[in-house]
């Protein structure tokens, strides 16, 4: 049986989608004497982060800034993160069901988001989907061989996967579940990280910025060289690299999903670590990439995820209705056909692939 693993480094299902260090040279290239730009990185979720500014007058030292980050970068990872068994997240995994648990504001924040872009992407986006990933050999602690799981083992998982079986009391701020199921904020918590410490370097008085964690990004204000951030989009051909098209934003964020970075295939059958909710087995469609431009990190992060599940044709037509700025890849034999919605024309450079 022949069996072809392609795990990523990281322990997150989303790899690096994006060419950050291109970008970075691209930031700070080009005609003309670029402003005073600081660069700062680190490690949180069990991948990166990296922040991009221009300090402005009065703005705070850059140790500050630094102090500043890491204080939003720790206060979601111990709030979200699955691989810390304190976590509020995993407290309430652990708690029973048929019980109501008291949360933070944030964290009901980020349920309730999560719960309405599962509902609008027609349950293919579904935050409680973590067994069946698990299942499929995606999760944490991969197993050393891939793979396919029994059909009564998947449908015995579908029994403990699914947002209907929540249920969130806003005033209360708290949540119950009416199965033992288990949340995991993987698709989201990285976008809500950029939102936080972008909202905290505005509150600062830093306005021209990029912060990315995991690949997910947020801008503001103008680059160092006084134009807009200018973000490359990668070709998903592994191991060839390559750019897809460039796109130039301000005051907005931006999120990738793909399926092309992390999958097995045995007998020459590719099993994606997408998995839809709905049928608990990896997707099965050209839809290999999705970048969203959103507002909110959060939302962008997402919708990238939910959009790659839904495949190309329901993709479009959702994110016609929901009015997104997506940029589509879809694969045809060995070629690459690309598409957006009118609502990402704007931000597409003259660099296209």
């Amino acid at each position: 049986m022949a069996d072809t693993r392609h795990r990523p480094s990281q322990s997150h299902s989303k790899g690096w989608l994006f060419c950050f260090w291109l970008l970075l040279a691209a930031v700070l290239a080009g005609c003309g004497r670029p402003a005073e730009v600081v660069q700062l990185a680190g490690g949180t979720m069990g991948t990166t982060w990296h922040a991009t500014y221009v300090p402005g007058p009065g703005a705070p030292g850059e140790a500050a800034v630094l102090q500043l980050i890491e204080a939003q970068l720790d206060a979601v990872n111990a709030s979200m993160s699955t691989y810390r068994p304190d976590s509020e997240i995993s407290r309430f995994n652990a708690a029973p069901a048929e019980t109501w648990v008291e949360v933070s504001a944030p964290f009901y924040a980020v349920l309730a988001t999560a719960l309405e872009v599962g509902r609008a992407s027609e349950g293919a986006y579904d935050v409680t989907v973590g067994p069946l990933v698990e299942l499929w050999g995606f999760g944490p602690g991969a197993p050393v061989e891939d793979s396919v799981p029994a059909a009564d083992e998947i449908e015995a998982l579908r029994d403990v996967v699914g947002q209907d079986k929540l249920r969130l009391d806003g005033e209360g701020v708290r949540v119950r579940k009416l199965a033992p199921l288990r949340l995991d904020f993987s698709s989201l918590a990285k976008g809500y990280a950029v939102d936080r410490v972008a909202d905290a370097l505005l509150e600062r008085g830093i306005g021209r910025f990029l912060v990315e964690v995991g690949g997910e990004m947020r801008v503001a204000g103008m680059s160092g060289r006084g134009d807009p951030w200018r973000v490359a989009i990668e070709q998903p051909d592994v191991g060839k690299g390559g750019i897809a098209a460039a796109v130039e934003l301000t005051d907005t964020s931006v999120a990738t999903s793909g399926d092309y970075r992390n999958f097995f295939e045995i007998d020459g059958r590719r099993y994606s670590h997408s998995i839809d909710p709905r049928t608990g087995r990896p997707v099965a469609h050209e839809l290999v990439s999705v970048t969203v431009v959103h507002p909110s990190a959060m939302l962008a992060d997402a919708w990238a995820t939910a959009l790659v599940v839904l495949g190309p044709e329901r993709a479009a037509a959702v994110a016609q209705q929901q009015g997104l700025a997506v940029y589509f890849i879809a694969s045809n034999g060995e070629e690459f056909i690309h598409s957006h919605t009118a609502a990402f024309e704007p931000y597409l450079s003259g660099d296209r692939a």
